[in-house]
């Protein structure tokens, strides 16, 4: 494929960061700052920039490998720690911060619903892009049916979503206690990491089998995949939402483990809640 085609993936990517930006500022403006509407506008913004990026890079993954996907998510990964502020367009953050104490239900449930509207609705964007075919790339991609990267036992996959959920949640937990210089870089590569190795060994197994895609984020998940070809809906949720979540949950009373702290932030004692 030609630099060409990878030059309007990066040119969309960046408009999507910009628009939101946009959006962002538009908000702050004409939405009270106070109450839970600015933090709903804040995730539903966050949701339908994230998946926007997202539903574009795997043009990029797909035509120009895991090193150009690899550097993508890594730049707009940074990009997000930095602007999106409390924003985390990721459902099972705020189920955390349930569990912390920091939260209700009920604003855990509004988050979560606005996540899923931003996410989902900016498909259809996303499509009249591709409709206008800029790129070799799009051709025939705005109307194309989506195939699910789950080829094995949604418990499996599950087990494999939670997982690296999990791991990925407690590195994020360690790096916020421990401050260091750099964090937000060392975050956005270790969640980077983390996927592009799913991404990868997905690949490289092509012909024998995938796992479940490596998405770690239940709206993002059922913003590219909800409704493909190769999964039901029920298994979509028990990989892409409670494995993920469940993952995420977890990382919260194991990340309090001495044994856990003291191999994560070198502390004889567990800090108190």
């Amino acid at each position: 494929m030609s630099m060409a085609s990878l030059g309007v993936s990066g040119i969309f990517m960046v408009g999507c960061c910009v628009a939101a930006q946009i959006a962002r500022l538009a908000s702050r403006r004409l939405v009270t700052r106070e109450g839970i509407v600015p933090i709903l506008v804040n995730e539903a913004i966050a949701a339908a920039e994230l998946c926007a990026c997202c539903f574009e890079l795997i043009i990029v993954a797909d035509n120009f490998g895991v090193a150009a996907y690899a550097v993508c998510l890594f730049v707009l990964t940074v990009w997000w720690g930095k602007v999106w502020g409390d924003a985390s367009a990721c459902p099972y953050t705020h189920m955390e911060d349930v569990l912390e104490g920091r939260t209700s239900f009920k604003e855990m449930a509004l988050c979560t619903w606005a996540e899923l509207m931003g996410g989902c609705c900016v498909y259809r964007i996303v499509q009249v892009f591709w409709w206008l075919e800029f790129a070799e790339t799009h051709k025939g991609r705005a109307f194309e049916s989506c195939s699910a990267d789950l080829q094995v036992s949604p418990y499996l996959g599950a087990v494999i979503e939670g997982v690296a959920t999990l791991l990925c949640r407690l590195a994020s937990k360690t790096l916020s206690d421990k401050e260091p210089k750099f964090a937000s870089y060392i975050d956005s590569f270790i969640g980077t990491s983390l996927v592009v190795a799913v991404y990868a060994f997905n690949y490289a197994l092509l012909a024998a089998f995938n796992f479940s895609g490596g998405y770690f984020n239940p709206v993002l998940a059922t913003a590219l995949k909800w409704g493909c070809r190769g999964h039901t809906n029920y298994e979509h949720i028990i990989v892409y939402w409670i494995g993920a979540c469940v993952g995420a949950v977890l990382s919260v009373p194991i990340y309090k483990l001495p044994i856990v702290r003291r191999f994560l932030l070198g502390e004889d004692k567990p800090k108190q809640a």
